[in-house]
């Protein structure tokens, strides 16, 4: 029998009011009875739900508050992490359920995870080696499926990584990533990262590319292995001067158990300079699953120390010089005048 005709709607199941947020026990489109909340945010709240139409599957809605589904940059941005989702097809990469048809409120429908996301297991500590290793290499598996289809993540950090109850992960939010081969939004309103993760050409405004989200899985390994991110000031202008003006603290430094080739290669993933860093998520995994042939090249002696100092020197040079200009083209201009009604 076709699972499509034989799942049925629950009886006391309301139909969706497009006047008000949903709630446990409303029947989206006809299609999703609304079952428990799973998270609830101040812009969206993501529920658990039953596909009527995939023999009641389990699956989590994401659906903006009411108050903001006339927002058009949140609209564009649900819209936006929809259209990449649905691209990609990665078993370590969430998966997003297509709906025909016109929708009658703005939402995301996606498979239902069962675990935790990557911040809550780092709540209790940092990671072992072995599985912090194993663990970023999962993430490069996803990472190279995304940039092969010309998808940058952008926003990548622990809260970003589910750890699945069996022991994969999946990649989650695609909001604000870059599609290579397509339109791209701008999200008025909305950062365009997390400020403890983004790359340095990412905080000048750069676009970024494939070394952007190798830094950003940089961080993370980084502080899987130490039980923090580098320049780990709450201040996000300490951090972005910081990660402009200077390089982390060695990983060792904060604990020593770490080997020397893990450490070379989380430095080696957070080059400032991104033409520098490993330039495939590829790359960065073969060195991950077969560390102990790292060549360690004492990348950890190396480090510049953050000097935020010579930025704002450097800006105040900038300003200065704008300052003088007109006064230097008013200096010639008088003294232009001056010998011409000198001569008369």
């Amino acid at each position: 029998m076709d699972a499509r005709n034989s799942a049925r709607p629950n009886p006391s199941a309301r139909p969706q009011s497009t006047r008000r947020n949903l709630e446990p026990g409303d029947l989206l489109d006809g299609r999703f009875l609304v079952t428990d909340v799973i998270y609830r945010g101040a812009i969206s709240t993501v529920f658990k739900g039953e596909d009527l139409e995939d023999n009641r599957r389990a699956v989590a809605l994401k659906v903006p508050e009411k108050q903001f589904e006339v927002n058009a940059a949140l609209f564009s941005r649900f819209q936006h992490e929809e259209d990449i989702g649905v691209r990609l097809s990665h078993p370590l990469i969430l998966r997003f359920i297509p709906v025909r048809g016109k929708k009658s409120r703005p939402y995301a429908a996606s498979e239902f995870l069962r675990g935790r996301t990557l911040a809550e297991v780092l709540s209790a500590g940092p990671l072992g080696e072995s599985e912090a290793l194993k663990l970023a290499s999962l993430v490069c598996d996803a990472l190279q499926h995304m940039h092969e289809r010309g998808v940058i993540h952008r926003d990548l950090k622990p809260g970003n990584i589910i750890v699945c109850d069996d022991c994969s992960i999946r990649l989650i939010d695609f909001g604000i990533a870059l599609n290579l081969e397509g339109r791209n939004q701008t999200f008025v309103g909305f950062e365009a990262g997390t400020p403890q993760y983004m790359a340095p050409e990412r905080i000048k405004g750069r676009p970024g590319g494939p070394p952007t989200d190798i830094f950003g899985l940089g961080v993370i390994l980084y502080e899987m292995l130490t039980g923090s991110v580098p320049s780990g000031d709450p201040d996000p202008t300490v951090i972005t001067e910081a990660r402009l003006t200077g390089d982390p603290a060695a990983p060792r430094t904060l604990n020593p158990r770490i080997t020397p080739q893990a450490e070379e290669i989380i430095l080696r993933a957070l080059v400032r300079d991104p033409r520098h860093r490993y330039q495939t998520a590829a790359a960065l995994k073969a060195d991950l699953e077969a560390p102990d042939q790292i060549e360690v090249t004492g990348l950890c002696r190396r480090l510049q120390s953050s000097t935020p100092w010579r930025r704002g020197l450097r800006r105040a040079r900038r300003v200065a010089i704008w300052c003088l200009v007109p006064i230097v083209i008013q200096g010639l201009l008088f003294l232009f005048l001056w010998r011409h009604y000198a001569k008369e």
